[in-house]
């Protein structure tokens, strides 16, 4: 009888004890339910024999956060600002500007030590021949005309001048131009500028495929309300662009051209670089640039009826800042063997049958549009507007 009373007893505890009330999680309306005695802990083996991961208890773990622009500022301005008497041109100011490539340096002391001197000095011998001529020779001091038809050492002087003088100068020049042009080494940047009626397109085809569409910014009186329109700290009228191009410094530089539909070209004064963007080609040369700044150029090859407006705006940063701007738009950087290597990218010419959106660009859903309020439009608008064409609305 004592055994029985005891088992019973048992009983009645393990089923109170199963029975137990659900436990309130605070602040939810979720019941769990407690965990029973002797139970194997949540997670384990034992728990768990089908192998299956449990859900998880907690909140989903937040996304890394996005690599910031180190090229803008917090509310989205430009942090690099133009200076004066670098990158752009100088009012008032008489001379090339000043030159931030090894081209650009050489080309410049070419221009101002040799071509100015021999083009000053044969300038002033042939005014003071003029001169000498229409004094000396007037009918006055020579009432009997001289009959001398023919002067040997005159004319061997004559020919024999200007021949020397060309040589003397081909000699530099020949040699400037063949380093304007050299190949780019392996570890070039390449950067592939399309032109477009009446923008710039861009692409970096070793960086996972970034692309930037620039278009000119309008001043304040010529936007509508809520768009953005230029600032100082953008740039000079009529050279600031909405999206710079960002490139490093100290590290060779291989520039691609080519267009969409007519020739545009892509010229950068302060770099000493002019080089034709042709439908249907693509034109190649190479630059460092040696220090950090903002530089400003335009399209320097007439292409219609907007050919002024469609500026190009380089800033130069150190490789370091460039590396966090192509993470920031979504790129990849190279390893250091894929670095040092030739550059594998594919660049496809317009038209071709493997090419990218900007560079086979037919009609407006093909073209990005970049900082617009309003889908590209087929059409161009009147020149005196100052509007945009397809994919440069509202620009």
């Amino acid at each position: 009888m004592r055994m029985l009373v005891i088992a019973a007893a048992a009983a009645l505890a393990g089923g109170v004890h199963a029975a137990a009330p659900k436990a309130v999680t605070p602040g939810t309306t979720e019941v769990a339910t407690a965990p029973q005695a002797g139970a194997p802990p949540p997670g384990s083996a034992a728990a768990n024999p089908t192998g299956q991961a449990a859900p998880a208890a907690t909140a989903d773990a937040p996304a890394p956060a996005a690599v910031q622009d180190p090229t803008l500022n917090a509310d989205g301005s430009p942090r690099m600002i133009a200076a004066a008497d670098i990158g752009q041109p100088t009012d008032r100011k008489i001379d090339l500007q000043q030159q931030f490539t090894p081209n650009g340096r050489e080309a410049k002391a070419f221009h101002n030590n040799i071509l100015m001197p021999v083009v000053v000095a044969i300038s002033l011998l042939v005014l003071f021949l003029l001169a000498y001529v229409a004094i000396r020779f007037r009918e006055k001091a020579n009432p009997v005309p001289s009959k001398t038809s023919h002067n040997t050492t005159i004319e061997i002087i004559w020919t024999a001048a200007p021949v020397l003088i060309l040589a003397l100068i081909a000699v530099p020049s020949i040699g400037l131009l063949a380093r304007q042009f050299k190949p780019a080494p392996d570890n070039a940047v390449t950067l592939k500028a399309i032109g477009n009626q009446w923008f710039w397109s861009y692409e970096y085809p070793d960086y996972g495929g970034v692309s930037v569409t620039a278009n000119m910014l309008k001043e304040k009186n010529e936007v509508a309300a809520g768009q953005r329109f230029r600032t100082d700290a953008d740039g000079p009228r009529l050279l600031a662009v909405d999206n710079r191009i960002v490139l490093p410094v100290g590290v060779p530089i291989r520039l691609i051209t080519t267009a969409t539909d007519v020739i545009h070209s892509w010229a950068i004064p302060a770099f000493w670089i002019k080089l034709d963007a042709v439908p249907g080609r693509l034109n190649e040369t190479s630059f460092t640039i040696e220090k950090p700044g903002l530089y400003f150029g335009q399209c320097s090859e007439l292409c219609g009826a907007r050919h002024a407006y469609m500026p190009i705006a380089v800033e130069a940063v150190p490789v370091a800042q460039f590396n966090q701007w192509i993470r920031a738009k979504g790129g990849t950087l190279p390893s250091a063997a894929e670095a040092a290597a030739p550059s594998s990218a594919v660049i496809p010419q317009p038209g071709a049958d493997v090419a990218d959106a900007t560079s086979n660009a037919s009609n407006a859903a093909d073209v990005p549009v970049v900082n617009a309020t309003e889908a590209a439009s087929p059409s161009t608008q009147r020149t005196t507007g100052n509007g945009g064409g397809v994919g440069n609305v509202d620009q």
